[in-house]
């Protein structure tokens, strides 16, 4: 007889088609009555995971949870999974899935003296292969988790061993469902035992798994579906039904298929694709997530370094707060957007709490850096830039500071900007107030920001006869530019970029940057499909009217009555970078381009802010390139996704690329927030929004929709993206691209201060964090569990073996690092700062 083994537990959305509330009072009825059964029937064991929902319950019903405690003590419940939720499984950070076991783990471990080792994910839509090497160093063996199914991830069997980038391995299983109707368990059981028993003989399990117990909505166990597995064990000749855990089905799988010399498939990718449109739906949960994730890192780094200098004590209880609010809303209905109206506002609301609270903790991580700095001479104003990464970084960067006096003369006041005496190349831009009055001021400059310190420059105020003007030029030799590495073609017709030429290479074909409509169906999720491609119509650049009446010149309650201007032009220019923008429509919607063209380097800023108005319908940003791609390259979790250029929406972090290997070029694309992409043809379509309707779930052959009145859709109204291009030779753009990945979302931070000047005549501080090599990247300094304990993550982002030095010149630390393709590893710099070596993914 072959055990099968049931795991009885009750799927808990906190939220999806309910609010937190409604989530919190399902999870304690569900909790309740999974108790009550526990106590009264003989062998059942109850499973749950998700760290939080047993933290509602011990703050809400203390009795109740004090009942768990006891249960888990008698294995009759079993703490499962062992996260703080079950997160979407594509979008976080990989350091984000580590702090989501982190959290779950410190708190079974305080609360019940638990750790599972078999990690759960039921309800997720795909899964990242960045996640088997984070799981594997986190003491899993193993992993159970649902969706997709085989229709949209083939696999060659549901139990198979899933291997990472670094080759670590994992066992897996895939189930059918996560849970049963009420009162259907005992037929779901027998149903499972058919299909068994109709394959061959030499295909049937050894060992079997089935998830059981109403859920969605909480439930769980019923009498009526125990009483059902009761009389259904009695009868069955075949299966012994055992009720069970995770943990005990992958020991018998494994014992099993020792004894037969059984040796499971091998599976080598991430588990995709299926609701591809959750990788855009609700685009500013998904921007304000991706904000958080960068701001709780940068802070975290800068805190770090202010407290390795003695200037604060790090505030590690306070931050967990904002990592509290990152963790809930990578939920698998919240990261996503396959939520209703109220979640998606609730999520934003949680978000700005946990970048509040992270924003304080980043100001004050500031100024005590300022320690050190000299007193402002008269008539300086300092620019003060942090750099918290462990390397150089070279860029354009900005300081907007405020004159002593307004200046209500003829004159202009013109701010030259120099570092230790040398006048840096800058130009003044349009600082963020309408104030026409010479007051406020914001100046561009070129610099190399030196690594892991603080960063000083000075403006003075250079009295001129008037404002600086702008080249002129006429034609379309305007919108031709040039450096010394690029050539970069606006077109003035269409207002899209026709060329962007580096080191004499082509990279883009005619029509980049163009603002594409798709047709969608209105399920938010895209259930039914693989990608949008069906073109409905794309954004064309206005005339002059309509442009100047989007862009406020032609509006009679101002001073700018009848005033047209070109639908492209340049905004700014000057001797660090031209800034071009045009302004575009469609049907109800507008938006603008703006393209920003260095001086220096070659890098290609675009922002690009959309008014958005249309129903049913998909946006993408648009990049045919000239390249002959043998791979699309995208960055997830601790790892880089080698896609299939077929048009189908592919999932992405920070960054993706085009690598044409034969030429030997690539060019990649980075972007803050957004995570849907297509590849076809030497094209990439990055996606920007789906005007979905909130939570349209297709059911059977009903029509998706039933509308009588108004209905709300996803993301109407304005939006902003940012992009930063780049191009070069393949391995060249390997080599940096995370590295400026991570600079473009942890931006070093940019503040006119005036310093107390209380250390004046000590020698500047040398950086405190240095890691000397590209590709080997920091994605982590933080306060480990110990007071004066830190821990650096560092990333392999290429794929190749590399060795690193990685040093704390500030407590005359090193050690040289050996990184295997795409490792994690942390390090540990003890509380005596004698010592940085190596240890566990928690510190331990």
């Amino acid at each position: 007889m072959k055990d099968l083994h049931l795991i009885c537990n009750a799927h808990i959305d906190p939220v999806w088609l309910w609010d937190m509330e409604e989530g919190i009072s399902a999870a304690i009825s569900t909790f309740r009555m999974a108790a009550v059964f526990c106590e009264e029937y003989d062998g059942l064991v109850f499973n749950h995971n998700e760290a939080l929902i047993y933290h509602w319950i011990e703050e809400m019903e203390p009795a109740l949870f004090a009942r768990i405690r006891k249960l888990v003590k008698e294995g009759k419940w079993h703490i499962m999974g062992g996260w703080y939720l079950q997160p979407d499984c594509n979008m976080p950070s990989g350091e984000s899935f580590i702090r989501q076991m982190e959290s779950g783990r410190e708190y079974f471990l305080e609360k019940f003296g638990e750790a599972p080792s078999t990690a759960i994910n039921f309800d997720p839509f795909g899964h990242s292969r960045g996640l088997v090497q984070l799981m594997a160093k986190a003491g899993y063996d193993s992993y159970l988790f649902c969706r997709p199914g085989q229709g949209n991830c083939p696999l060659p069997a549901d139990d198979f061993i899933w291997v990472g980038f670094d080759g670590s391995r994992i066992a897996a299983h895939r189930a059918d469902s996560y849970g049963t109707l009420m009162g259907e368990a005992g037929k779901t059981v027998e149903e499972w035992m058919d299909r068994q028993r109709s394959r061959p003989e030499g295909d049937q399990p050894a060992v079997g798994c089935v998830l059981w117990g109403v859920g969605n909505h909480g439930g769980g166990p019923s009498r009526a579906d125990l009483e059902a597995l009761r009389e259904l064990k009695e009868r069955t000749e075949d299966w012994n039904l055992i009720h069970s855990t995770p943990e005990a089905y992958f020991a018998a799988r494994s014992e099993a298929a020792k004894k037969a010399g059984i040796t499971e498939p091998v599976v080598e990718k991430d588990l995709n694709y299926w609701a591809v449109g959750c990788y855009t739906s609700q685009i500013r949960i998904k921007q304000k997530h991706r904000e958080l994730e960068g701001e709780l890192c940068v802070t975290e780094k800068m805190l770090s370094q202010a407290a390795l200098r003695g200037l604060l004590i790090y505030p590690y209880e306070e931050l967990k707060e904002a990592q509290e609010a990152l963790m809930f809303c990578e939920f698998h209905d919240v990261l996503p957007g396959s939520s209703i109206q109220e979640v998606e506002e609730g999520g934003l609301r949680i978000l700005d709490h946990g970048l509040e609270i992270v924003h304080r903790w980043k100001q004050r991580a500031f100024f005590a850096l300022l320690s050190g700095e000299e007193k402002a001479q008269e008539g300086e104003y300092p620019i003060l830039i942090y750099n918290p990464h462990p390397f150089p970084v070279e860029g354009i960067f900005q300081g907007e500071f405020q004159l002593a006096n307004q200046n209500w003369t003829d004159s202009y006041a013109l701010p030259v900007l120099s570092q230790n005496g040398e006048v840096l190349e800058s130009q003044v831009e349009k600082e963020s107030c309408n104030m026409n009055l010479d007051w406020r001021k914001r100046v561009t400059f070129h610099a190399v920001l030196q690594p892991a310190c603080m960063n000083r420059f000075s403006a003075r105020i250079q009295m001129v006869d008037k404002k600086p003007e702008r080249a002129q030029v006429s034609g379309d030799d305007s919108f031709v530019f040039a450096n010394d590495r690029i050539r970069v073609k606006i077109n003035p017709q269409t207002g899209y970029l026709d060329s962007y030429c580096v080191d004499g290479t082509e990279y883009l074909r005619e029509g980049a940057f163009r603002l594409a409509v798709m047709k969608t169906d209105c399920d938010p999720w895209g259930m039914n499909r693989c990608s949008y491609r069906e073109e409905i119509g794309s954004f064309h650049l206005m005339d002059e009217k309509e442009g100047s009446r989007y862009s406020g010149t032609l509006n009679e309650r101002h001073a700018g009555e009848g005033c047209l201007i070109p639908s492209v032009r340049i905004i700014e220019d000057g001797p660090v970078r031209r800034v071009i923008e045009a302004v575009f429509g469609y049907g109800n919607s507008q938006a603008y381009i703006r393209y920003y063209l260095p001086a220096k380097g070659t890098k290609v800023k675009t922002e690009v802010r959309v008014n958005w108005a249309e129903k049913g319908a998909f946006l993408k940003l648009e990049l045919p390139t000239a390249l002959r791609p043998a791979a699309a390259l995208a960055e997830t979790a601790y790892g880089v996704m080698e896609h299939e250029c077929d048009g189908r929406e592919k999932v992405f972090h920070r960054w993706c690329g085009l690598f044409d290997e034969s030429a030997g070029k690539a060019l990649t694309v980075i972007n803050k927030g957004n995570y849907g992409v297509d590849f076809l043809e030497g094209t990439m379509r990055i996606s920007l929004l789906h005007s979905a309707v909130y939570a349209a779930h297709p059911i059977g052959d009903r029509p998706l929709l039933v509308q009588d009145r108004f209905l709300p859709y996803i993301d109407q109204g304005e939006r902003i993206f940012e992009f930063e291009m780049n191009a070069g030779d393949c391995r060249e753009r390997r080599e940096f691209i995370t590295r400026e990945a991570v600079c473009f979302q942890e931006a070093p931070m940019s503040v006119p201060a005036f310093p107390s000047g209380e250390a004046e005549g000590k020698e500047a501080p040398e950086g405190v964090v240095c890691v000397d090599d590209p590709a080997v990247v920091l994605s982590a300094l933080r306060r480990g569990k110990k007071e004066k304990e830190f821990l650096l993550r560092l990333f392999e982002s290429t794929g190749q073996e590399r060795k690193a030095c990685v040093s704390v010149p500030v407590l005359h630390a090193q050690c040289q690092v050996l990184m295997h393709p795409f490792e994690v590893k942390t390090l540990k710099l003890s509380a005596d700062g004698k010592t940085l070596e190596e240890c566990g993914i928690f510190g331990e």
